[in-house]
């Protein structure tokens, strides 16, 4: 007999990414749905990975990342905005973005605690507050701009809030937080203990001239924060789930704790690839207009087709409304997708508690220029 348990997440099931990939498999469609790229790392981090892997860098870690990587970081994150953290006590290197959220979260939500965050939201983040016994304070953003209200923001803020999720650029819509966003949450922050949790996984696929505008822009939101990112996004190597946290070392100390029990160290010969490879390479700094190029060509490709848009700020995913095509439900319009046009993407529902009445699908274009051209083509046609 197999024991019965009383579930942490009874409400949590397969994430949508997973569903709709499985479709698109079982269909033979075009994946545009999760996102990953299908292209390769630059070829001079794969040969450096595989250097280092003969050299026999193939042991544990340091706990905190490898120090030469973590200098590198520290080196890069100071380049744009004049603040340097310290590479010995105030970078992480985790495995993947998504554990450096995870620990920032359980290093600092306590039961009862609530944490601000904003709808649509990236589908990580409630579980893990939920697990530390942690309240989710879900507010919408506003689009077309898919801006943050701010007095909503003030009127939300308690007591009992703990921490403030920020995602710029922003999964799924692509919106950016600009430098007077910062500025507006630090005053409303200010005079409190109230940290800020800022996944900035995206950091580097930003469009149309704009800057970067990051936690750690902000002297009185970096000394409050968590910075995540991730190497995945910006090497296309989604699959070696290597990312990093930056926090002031007070923070760091906290996050370490829990770090050091979920993973202790992360895959040592990619980490010293990467920190031989950042020490030479320009790479993430032609992100933008490398993938600019993606979502102007998708973009273009459909123009003439029934979909509206606004294209994309920041991130390498593109929404489209589909309001003018059909009233069903995102769900049953992206299934319906797969099984009778071939194309796979993720319907934008997912990623609130309580859905506007809205029809939105999300598009990945981190794709090949040909795969772009038929995905368009294939939407043309509907």
């Amino acid at each position: 007999m197999i024991p019965r348990i009383q579930s942490r997440l009874p409400e949590v099931g397969t994430s949508i990414f997973a569903v709709m990939t499985a479709m698109a498999d079982e269909h033979g469609a075009l994946n545009l749905s999760q996102g990953f790229p299908d292209f390769h790392p630059p070829p001079e981090l794969i040969e450096l990975v595989h250097r280092h892997l003969q050299a026999g860098n193939n042991q544990y870690a340091p706990m905190p990342g490898v120090p030469a990587l973590r200098q590198e970081i520290a080196n890069k994150t100071g380049a744009p905005g004049g603040f340097t953290p310290d590479s010995d006590t105030e970078i992480t290197v985790t495995a993947g973005a998504t554990e450096a959220l995870f620990v920032a979260i359980t290093a600092v939500v306590h039961p009862g605690d609530e944490v601000i965050l904003f709808d649509p939201a990236y589908d990580s983040y409630v579980p893990t507050i939920r697990l530390c016994g942690g309240h989710p304070v879900r507010l919408q953003l506003r689009p077309p701009l898919w801006s943050i209200d701010w007095d909503e923001v003030a009127d939300r803020l308690t007591d009992r809030t703990r921490l403030v999720i920020i995602n710029t650029p922003h999964n799924p819509t692509g919106s950016i937080l600009c430098r007077e966003d910062w500025s507006t949450l630090a005053r409303l922050l200010h005079n409190t203990d109230i940290l800020v949790l800022s996944d900035e996984v995206y950091e580097h696929i930003i469009f149309d001239g704009q800057d970067h505008a990051g936690a750690l822009c902000h002297p009185e939101i970096a000394e409050r924060a968590f910075a995540v990112s991730s190497f995945g996004k910006t090497y296309h190597a989604t699959g070696w789930k290597v990312g990093y946290c930056i926090a002031p070392e007070p923070l760091m100390q906290e996050f370490r704790r829990v770090h050091q029990y979920v993973t202790y160290c992360v895959n040592t010969p990619v980490q010293h690839a990467l920190a031989e490879y950042l020490s030479f390479s320009e790479h993430y700094q032609q992100l933008p207009s490398f993938y600019q190029h993606k979502r102007d060509l998708f973009c273009s490709q459909l123009e003439h087709s029934r979909f509206r848009f606004t294209p994309t700020a920041g991130s390498y995913f593109q929404l489209l409304d589909y309001s003018d095509i059909t009233g069903q439900s995102d769900l049953e319009y992206a299934r319906r997708l797969v099984r009778e046009a071939g194309i796979a993407s993720i319907p934008v529902s997912f990623f609130y508690e309580d859905a506007p009445d809205q029809r939105l699908l999300r598009f990945c274009f981190a794709k090949d220029d040909a795969t772009l051209k038929t995905g368009a083509e294939i939407l043309c046609q509907i």
